[in-house]
């Protein structure tokens, strides 16, 4: 397989939910057309924004089909789901209904409960997945913050080269940074190392990142497009200070409960995706109008997505 380096910015995509909590999928077409609008260039599906491990089968098979109709038009915009990474079985049935869908690729993180015991077990986790859908990328969910499995991951592609022919990748959610400029360069750069720490994207502009996934793109991409602007300019100075933006602008998610904290910003911007099912947290009325004030404070106005639907320039 020809693995392609995507670039730019991929949304991970809330779930959008009704009040009752059920899936509120008629949201999906305009969610898409405000991520186009801002020129995101794809979308992440169920994953941790995404609530993935809080969704069963038929709800992520409603997710695939929600974003692979509105976007089935639109082949620059790269939609990929994360299927999971617990049942070997039910990730291996979500990635054939994500490649009859249309899709264009899917994810796998390490099982987080029966942990793989070395990177060589995890590879091989990854090859029986991928080999169930042979001409569709595959990329690995690096995230050990959630899921505890903290193999260097150059070891891991080691462990995968010459075996898995649709390994496209990883998705890097991890602050090693030797460690992603080892993968980046393994095999003369074969493979697509795709960034997923919003608050430390210009470090990884520096060692030769090219594209990332993050949560906080859904509502701020013109605030990293500014900051990879400034960084291909070499105006450092700006660029640092647009990544301090973006520092303060997580923090907040830190002080109002953690990761619910996004579908607040989505409110501010006029998405309204409803709150994280259980065990997330979610803040209420009145931390919300203090939220509110402090989003004030950081001039998110200034930086923040537009809902307005459009084509992308």
């Amino acid at each position: 397989m020809n693995i392609q380096h995507l670039q730019g910015l991929i949304a991970a995509p809330f779930t959008p939910m009704k009040n009752d909590g059920t899936l509120n999928t008629s949201a999906i077409p305009s969610y898409y057309e405000m991520l186009a609008a801002n020129n995101v260039s794809g979308a992440f599906i169920c994953g941790s924004t995404g609530e993935g491990v809080s969704l069963n089968m038929q709800e992520k098979k409603e997710m695939i089909k929600a974003w692979a109709d509105c976007t089935k038009d639109d082949p620059e915009f790269k939609v990929m789901v994360l299927v999971g990474g617990t049942c070997i079985a039910d990730c291996i049935a979500l990635s054939k209904y994500a490649q009859q869908e249309g899709l264009y690729a899917v994810s796998f993180t390490a099982p987080f409960y029966f942990k793989p015991a070395d990177v060589e077990t995890l590879a091989a986790c990854c090859k029986a997945i991928a080999d169930e859908v042979p001409g569709m990328p595959f990329y690995y969910y690096h995230i050990p913050v959630l899921n505890g499995v903290d193999f260097p991951m150059i070891q891991l592609l080691k462990s995968i080269e010459g075996k898995i022919p649709n390994f496209a990748g990883i998705k890097y959610t991890h602050e090693d940074f030797m460690d992603f400029l080892s993968c980046l360069h393994f095999q003369k750069a074969k493979y697509d190392l795709l960034w997923g720490r919003d608050e430390s994207m210009l470090s990884a502009l520096a060692v030769g990142a090219k594209g990332a996934v993050g949560s906080t793109f859904n509502y701020a991409a013109p605030l990293y497009y500014s900051l990879i602007d400034a960084f291909n300019n070499s105006d450092f100075d700006n660029a640092q200070a647009l990544q301090q933006q973006s520092i303060d602008m997580i923090s907040l998610l830190g002080k109002y409960g953690g990761i619910a904290t996004g579908k607040a910003y989505m409110k501010m911007i006029g998405m309204d995706c409803g709150e994280f099912r259980l065990p997330v947290k979610n803040m209420n009325d009145q931390q919300f109008e203090l939220f509110k004030k402090d989003v004030e404070q950081i001039n998110f106005n200034s930086f923040c997505s537009q809902k307005s639907p459009g084509v992308k320039a």
